[in-house]
């Protein structure tokens, strides 16, 4: 296995989740599958197991400047590396790239801090084969290696993944490909146009790269690295954040290498969610129905069987339809979710109790 360290990118607004999800307190600092938070169960699927050689001094955590004393707490002894202010998964990875004092031949693995995995050891090998690719694959002598989902329906909230199923290979078990094309995140016709292609994959926003590989691509398509280099550990730094545009990694370098031939997709099956809607959460916590955020202002019917989630008076309350709704701020909707209550509940209170401890 190559040599290897992790960066775990943390923060995001999390408005699909909301009101358990807030610009103060994002999805990755709550305990929404148990008494650990993402973050935490980020860290501890990755440290102290057989599968990957990683230690806790190998974890980088990347996230805005107003959360270093959150993750300091839920983290202690990790390295931080803050941002001014967020700028998405570019300016996060690249900061980390030109931050990180590790050899540019080691390998850069790079996540996010709000997933969840089930088969977390199946999950740490996959890690250590993409290590593996991300040192050199398929011809590619630096390729940038990305995660890949099997896709089930015409979702438009991933990026899409595009083999080339000819020229696939195996490795430990793991089938990875050369990327044809990267695609962020289609509108529905195209989403329907992609679902139909053979092989075709989710991005999972997981990676692997040697650190002279990613940084040489986002020199290559952003310049960002040229941008922070002179100002890394500078008052300066702020001034370069402010100047920038929020991209995620995905626009930014993926899509134009991927043109140019120089990334390698693996493909994952270790029961992954994004956790991104209150659907995907409802059913990690085996919870019955679906959810739906209502924003303030907007109007919504509740119906017999259906749950609502709400603040009042800076309190997550748990309601019953049939009701009618009127968010004065940010509400939840659950349909059907009636039978899982005490499973609500439980969340609710988890979050809660955090919110004191914060």
């Amino acid at each position: 296995m190559a040599p290897m360290y992790a960066v775990i990118m943390a923060g995001g607004g999390g408005t699909r989740l909301w009101p358990l999800s807030r610009p103060e307190m994002p999805k990755p600092f709550l305990p929404l599958l148990g008494d650990r938070t993402l973050l935490q169960m980020t860290v501890d699927r990755l440290v102290g197991h057989p599968e990957l050689d990683l230690a806790r001094s190998d974890i980088y955590v990347v996230t805005d400047r107003r959360y270093k004393a959150i993750v300091a707490a839920q983290l202690p002894g990790i390295e931080i590396i803050a941002e001014p202010i967020g700028r998405n998964t570019a300016a996060a990875i690249a900061l980390a790239a030109v931050t990180i004092n590790r050899p540019l031949d080691e390998v850069m693995v790079v996540l996010p801090a709000d997933h969840a995995i089930e088969r977390e050891w199946v999950f740490r090998s996959v890690l250590g084969s993409a290590a593996t690719l991300a040192a050199g694959s398929f011809g590619i002598t630096h390729p940038l290696v990305t995660l890949g989902i099997q896709v089930d329906r015409p979702s438009t909230d991933y990026g899409y993944l595009l083999p080339d199923l000819a020229r696939g290979e195996e490795l430990d078990g793991l089938a990875a490909y050369p990327l044809l094309g990267f695609e962020e995140k289609p509108n529905p016709t195209r989403a329907l146009e992609l679902l139909e292609l053979p092989g075709v994959a989710w991005n999972a926003g997981i990676f692997a790269w040697r650190r002279r590989a990613i940084r040489d691509a986002l020199q290559r398509y952003t310049g960002l690295v040229t941008l922070f280099e002179p100002v890394v550990g500078h008052t300066a730094l702020d001034a370069a954040y402010d100047r920038l545009k929020p991209i995620s990694i995905d626009y930014a370098v993926m899509e134009g290498a991927a043109r140019d031939h120089h990334v390698v997709m693996a493909a994952m099956s270790v029961g992954w969610s994004d956790l991104g809607s209150w659907s995907a959460l409802l059913e990690a916590i085996g919870a019955q129905g679906t959810g739906r955020v209502i924003q303030a202002g907007d109007r919504a019917e509740a119906l017999p069987g259906d749950l609502i989630v709400e603040t009042i008076d800076g309190r997550l309350v748990l309601s019953d339809g049939p009701r009618h709704i009127l968010a004065s701020t940010p509400s939840a909707l659950l349909s059907g979710a009636w039978q899982s209550r005490p499973a609500v509940e439980g969340l609710l209170d988890r979050v809660a109790r955090q919110e004191v401890r914060s």
